[in-house]
C-alpha cells in the first residue's frame, strides 16, 4: 500500500503530509455541511408533523444525531457533539466554515473557535466575531492551543464581555473521583477532593492496613490498597497470615462486616466451566470490563451465585414486566445498549420489547420472552418508539435496525465476544419527552453568562488580593534583606533619616490566611540601601 511513497525524498514526504492535511480539512468541512443539511431536513420534517400525535417527542436534532451515530459508529454523546458543531458552523460561523472548506485552517482550530464562542448569544454579535476570526485565522499557523484560546477569548471579550469564559479559580469546582481500567485486571483510581477529606481517607486506609497481625506477608502499600475494598464493604481488613489463631484472619471476629454498613453489589458474568471448573474463558466485571478466569474464581469464593435461566413460563410470557431471572439473562447477554454505536452499560438501560407488548390483549402482541427482549438506553428507547426507527430481533439476539432513510444496521450482543451461549428494574413504556434544543441551548447560555457576571467580580477581587499578598511578601523579603545587610556590613543601627524601618525587627515572610492589605499606600522601596 502506498508504494509510491517509498521513492520520495524527505521534502516530498513532507509535501504529502501537508497536502493530505489540507484535504482532510476540506473533507471534514464537507461532512459537517452534510450533517448540517441533514439537521435542517429533519427539523423541517418535525415541524410539519408537529400536529400529529406521537411525533416530535424525538425532535429533529435527536433524529439527526441517531442517524449520524449509526452511520459513523459513534456513541450518542459523540454524535450529539458532532451535530451541534455542524449546526454552529452552518448558522453562527459560516465564514470560518468557508475557510475550513478551502483547507486554509484545520479542524483543531475550528473546534476551539466553536467551543470558545458558544456563549455569544446575539446573532449580530456572533456575526462580528465570525468576521473578525475569519480575517485573522490565516495568521495562526503554528500557534499553540493556548495561544489560539487566548486570541479567541480576546476577540470575544472585545465584542461581548459577558460571553468571555471566566476561569474557575476556586479548586472546589474541579473536584471529582474516577477510575480507569488498566487492562491487566487492575484499575487506576484518580481524582481531586478537599484536603480534609483526602487526609481523613488517607488516615483511615492506614488504620485499616495496620490492624492486621505482624505475620501478614503484604507490604504496607499492598495492605492500603486492599483496605479500600474493606472500607467500601464496611468491614475491617482481613489478615493474610493464614494462622488459625489470628484474631483478624478472614472470617474471624476482627474482620467481620459492620452490620450497619451499606452493601455494594457488583455483577460478574462468566461461564459455568470458568466458575466451577478449570476453564480459561474470561469473565466480565460490570463497570470494568473483561477479567481473566483466575480473577473470576477469586470473586466466586465470597460471592452469591445466580444461574442465568432465560426460560419463561407461558403465564410469565403474557406479563409486561419480565421476571428477575429473565431480566438478568437479557442484561448479561447484551451487556450494553443495543443501538448501533451506543456503549451505555446494560445495567443503566431499559428492557425493551422488540415486538411491542399488547396491554389490551397480551396474547396478540409481542411476548415477554428472551428472544423478544433487548437492552436500550432511555434515549434510544424513545428514539425507537417515537423516532421512526424499526428493529427486528433474531433468535440469537442479533438486532437489525432500519433508519428512517432506509439504511440498515446490525448489532450483536456484546457477550457474543466472550461466551459461546450467553444468556435497574425493567422499564415501563417510555413517555413522550418533548424538548426544544434551541430553548435548552438558550437557557444554558443564559445560565453560563449569569455565572460569568457573578464570577467575574469574585475572581477580580481574588486576583487583587493575591497580587497584594505577593507584593507584601516581596516587600517584607526586601526589608529583611536590607536588615541583614545592615547587620553584616555595619553591625549597628542605621542613623539615616530615611526608611527607619531598617532598624525594626525582622518580619515573618509568610502571611496568615486572613491577611488583608492596608488601605494606606506604603512608601516606595528605595533603589539603594538606606544606610
Amino acid at each position: 500500500m502506498f508504494d509510491e511513497l517509498r521513492s520520495l525524498e524527505a521534502a516530498g514526504l513532507v509535501a504529502v503530509v501537508e497536502s493530505t492535511h489540507r484535504q482532510e480539512s476540506m473533507l471534514v468541512a464537507r461532512r459537517m455541511a452534510a450533517v448540517a443539511a441533514l439537521l435542517r431536513n429533519r427539523v423541517a420534517v418535525a415541524q410539519r408533523r408537529d400536529g400529529e400525535p406521537g411525533y416530535c417527542s424525538i425532535d429533529g436534532f435527536d433524529q439527526t444525531a441517531a442517524e449520524v451515530a449509526a452511520v459513523m459508529n459513534l456513541s450518542a454523546m459523540a454524535a450529539g457533539y458532532l451535530v451541534s458543531d455542524a449546526d454552529t458552523l452552518d448558522r453562527r460561523l459560516p465564514k470560518v466554515a468557508a475557510l475550513l472548506a478551502e483547507g486554509r485552517t484545520d479542524w483543531r482550530t475550528v473546534r476551539l473557535l466553536i467551543s470558545r464562542t458558544e456563549l455569544v448569544a446575539d446573532d449580530e454579535l456572533i456575526a462580528k466575531v465570525d468576521q473578525s476570526l475569519a480575517a485573522r485565522i490565516g495568521k495562526w499557523h503554528g500557534w499553540s492551543r493556548q495561544r489560539i484560546v487566548n486570541a479567541v477569548d480576546a476577540a470575544v471579550r472585545a465584542v461581548d464581555p459577558a460571553a468571555a469564559r471566566e476561569r474557575r479559580v476556586a479548586a472546589e469546582d474541579d473536584r471529582h473521583i474516577g477510575i480507569s481500567a488498566l487492562g491487566n485486571g487492575m484499575t487506576e483510581l484518580y481524582g481531586r477532593v478537599a484536603a480534609s477529606a483526602a487526609a481523613g481517607f488517607d488516615r483511615r486506609l492506614s488504620q485499616l492496613a495496620k490492624q492486621v497481625c505482624p505475620a501478614d506477608p503484604r507490604t504496607l502499600d499492598q495492605r492500603r490498597a486492599d483496605a479500600l475494598a474493606a472500607l467500601t464493604e464496611g468491614r475491617t481488613l482481613a489478615c493474610g497470615c493464614g494462622q488459625a489463631d489470628c484474631p483478624t484472619r478472614a472470617g474471624a471476629g476482627g474482620a467481620d462486616r459492620d452490620p450497619g454498613a451499606t452493601r455494594v453489589v457488583i455483577n460478574v458474568v462468566a461461564s459455568g466451566q470458568t466458575v466451577h471448573g478449570d476453564g480459561s474463558a474470561p469473565g466480565y466485571l460490570e463497570g470494568y470490563g473483561v477479567i481473566d478466569a483466575e480473577q473470576v474464581r477469586q470473586l466466586v469464593a465470597t460471592a452469591a451465585l445466580h444461574v442465568i435461566d432465560p426460560v419463561t413460563s407461558p403465564s410469565e410470557a403474557l406479563r409486561y414486566q419480565p421476571s428477575a431471572s429473565l431480566e438478568r439473562a437479557v442484561r448479561c447477554r447484551d451487556l450494553t445498549c443495543r443501538f448501533p454505536g451506543c456503549s451505555r452499560p446494560a445495567v443503566a438501560c431499559d428492557v425493551d420489547h422488540t415486538v411491542p407488548f399488547n396491554r389490551q390483549n397480551p396474547s396478540a402482541g409481542g411476548p415477554t420472552v428472551y428472544e423478544n427482549l433487548k437492552c436500550l438506553c432511555r434515549q434510544h428507547h424513545l428514539l425507537k418508539t417515537f423516532g421512526g426507527w424499526r428493529d427486528t430481533q433474531l433468535d440469537d439476539g442479533t438486532v437489525i435496525w432500519t433508519s428512517p432513510t432506509g439504511r440498515t444496521y446490525r448489532t450483536v450482543p456484546a457477550s457474543a465476544d466472550l461466551f459461546p451461549l450467553p444468556r435497574g428494574p425493567a422499564c415501563g413504556a417510555p413517555s413522550s419527552n418533548r424538548r426544544s434544543r434551541s430553548r435548552q441551548r438558550s437557557a444554558r447560555i443564559a445560565r453560563a453568562r449569569e455565572h460569568n457576571r457573578e464570577q467575574r467580580s469574585t475572581n477580580e477581587a481574588r486576583r487583587r488580593l493575591e497580587e497584594a499578598r505577593k507584593q507584601e511578601i516581596a516587600a517584607r523579603r526586601f526589608r529583611n534583606h536590607m536588615r541583614d545587610a545592615l547587620f553584616a556590613f555595619k553591625g549597628a543601627p542605621s542613623t539615616s533619616p530615611f526608611c527607619r524601618w531598617v532598624n525594626d525587627p525582622r518580619e515573618p515572610e509568610e502571611l496568615p490566611s486572613d491577611w488583608q492589605p492596608d488601605d494606606q499606600v506604603p512608601d516606595p522601596l528605595p533603589d539603594d540601601p538606606p544606610f
